[in-house]
């Protein structure tokens, strides 16, 4: 039988010390000057922290269980996933972002925290107990509460008897987010990214939409031609070159792109929607005050003024006419840093925002509501990537839960968007709706290979969105890929990956009632030194290589 650990702690630690309770049925503890109290509510078990004058950094609450903890071990990831989330055996020096999940034969049990906690929260399990670390830092640094109390986290916990651990983690999912905001309908479509790489223009977007209105024709549901990274200034030299270098704003138009408004107009006159990409925490070329800007080069979401210039930023788009926003880079921005390169925290020692009062947790959460408020006024869907998703949810419609795929890099499909919606499909319709990334379609991935990524993606019950030149492909894949993007304009249930208990890059999966088996491995199996991450320079070294030879074909 698994404890629970919705009760009063069994030891805290405020920054490193062992915190003091008066008595044994006591819910205060104390150190430094900080108190920290667990309160029940009816959402959970509220963890509160008070201080005056005593910068605040990390908690630690112990549980203790009477019984050893056994089983297989689930965790989240800080912002996507990196091919890092399978189920694992109990170690003492994992650390498990967000919520834990242990199964153990006809039992799962799920420990977590409410999204949009006060924290930046993780786990770590071993068989004498569960430890939950709340960070509690304003970016590097302490926080000053100045005798605020700061709702750090709702902590919850279920026990799931008679159900497979896929089922229980969806429930569990369930558990933590109450007030999800999701599309009406599903959201699916284009974005050229996977087989452009940046080099876009008008016409080429044009062509790109006019080509998904002929193979979605007669579909009710339309789909989204979403614009990627290229149609800003900055990331064309004045002679109309490609620059590879900057890809943050001002966010308006370069000579290629022209004025947006007509753009998108023009996109739905081919019976599209018109999406689009912005990064919206970098900006170096607008002589922006240094004081808004952060150590690791991004806006810093503390500024009031950085939070308005957001605020305008999603209101032009959205008056130019876009229906679905991405935002992407704000973690990258804040932080410095990817989630595969976070370790046990996300964020590194010796810095801090400008508002020293709000935690790292509230600062981002902020952020979101305010892109979230100016995208309302237009309906606009909100697509976060490299976001932190537990912070996000209520926020954001969709979430790009893995980290890139490729139009090039087989491999890099297989860990980042197979992984990635395996192990985060629990979070779909509970948090979000979530988008493992693109089906990208070049000569580089051969066409059987990509066959199964777009059939797993188009009966997933995920959004889908595909990266295809237009005239490229045989009239038999045009059909086929016809095929994919109608069945994923349906909303269909969510795919169930049979295999993901034992198998990190699962193989039998449950797509609309119906079991199938994938065969992903070329002949030679994996490729050894594919990028794991974002690591661009590598990246686009390959990319570079082919990209020029398959935009003249």
């Amino acid at each position: 039988m698994f404890e629970t650990i919705l009760r009063v702690p069994d030891n805290v630690m405020i920054d490193g010390q062992n915190a003091d309770r008066n008595n044994i049925s006591s819910d205060c503890f104390t150190a430094n000057g900080v108190t920290v109290r667990t309160l029940p509510e009816a959402e959970g078990l509220s963890v509160l922290v008070q201080a005056d004058g005593t910068p605040v950094s990390r908690i630690r609450l112990r549980w203790r269980f009477s019984e050893k903890l056994r089983g297989q071990v689930l965790g989240d990831a800080w912002e996507r996933a990196y091919a890092d989330l399978e189920w694992k055996n109990i170690s003492p020096w994992q650390t498990l972002p967000w919520y834990i999940l242990v199964s153990r034969g006809p039992e799962t049990v799920g420990y977590g925290v409410m999204t949009r906690s006060g924290a930046i929260c993780s786990w770590q399990a071993d068989p004498e107990g569960i430890t939950l670390k709340l960070d509690v830092r304003c970016g590097g640094t302490g926080v000053e509460l100045n005798g605020r109390t700061l709702r750090a986290a709702v902590m919850v916990s279920e026990v799931y008897e008679g159900m497979s651990a896929f089922a229980a983690a969806c429930a569990f999912c369930r558990r933590m987010c109450l007030d999800p905001v999701l599309p009406k309908q599903p959201v699916y479509g284009a974005n050229n990214w996977y087989y452009a790489y940046g080099r876009s223009s008008r016409e080429d977007i044009l062509a790109d939409a006019g080509y998904l209105a002929k193979l979605t024709e007669g579909v009710t549901n339309r789909p989204f031609m979403v614009i990627d990274d290229g149609w800003q200034q900055g990331r064309y030299k004045a002679d109309g070159s490609y620059e590879n270098i900057y890809n943050g704003g001002p966010w308006l138009p370069n000579s290629r792109f022209g004025d947006m408004g007509t753009l998108a107009a023009e996109i739905r006159e081919r019976n599209v929607l018109p999406g689009i990409w912005v990064r919206l925490l970098q900006d170096d070329l607008s002589g922006l005050p240094d004081a808004w800007k952060l150590p690791a080069g991004g806006l810093d979401p503390s500024v009031p003024g950085v939070l308005e210039l957001v605020r305008e930023t999603v209101s032009r788009i959205g008056g130019w006419g876009y229906r679905l926003l991405k935002h992407d880079f704000s973690t990258f921005d804040v932080t410095g840093k990817w989630g595969v390169e976070m370790g046990w925290e996300m964020a590194s020692d010796g810095w801090h925002f400008a508002d020293r009062t709000r935690t790292t947790a509230e600062i981002i959460t902020g952020f979101y509501e305010a892109v979230f408020e100016a995208a309302r006024p237009f309906g606009m869907l909100i697509l976060g990537c490299n976001t932190v998703g537990h912070l996000g949810a209520g926020l954001m419609h969709m979430n790009r839960t893995g980290d890139d795929t490729s139009g090039l890099m087989w491999e890099r499909t297989l860990r980042f968007g197979v992984n990635t919606l395996a192990f985060r499909m629990p979070q779909h319709g509970a948090f979000y709706d979530t988008d493992a990334d693109c089906m990208g379609i070049t000569a580089g991935i051969p066409w059987e290979f990509n066959r199964q990524w777009g059939r797993l993606l188009s009966l997933s019950g995920t959004s889908m969105f595909v990266s295809v030149k237009p005239g490229s492909l045989p009239e038999s894949q045009e059909a086929e890929l016809a095929r994919m993007l109608r069945d994923n304009a349906v909303r269909c249930p969510a795919a169930e990956p049979l295999d993901w208990q034992e198998n990190g890059l699962p193989q039998e999966w449950l797509l609309d009632g119906r079991k199938e088996s994938f065969h992903w491995y070329e002949p030679g199996g994996l490729r050894v030194g594919c990028a794991n991450g974002p690591v661009w320079e590598q990246v686009w070294r390959e990319v570079s290589a082919v990209l020029d030879k398959y935009n003249a074909e």
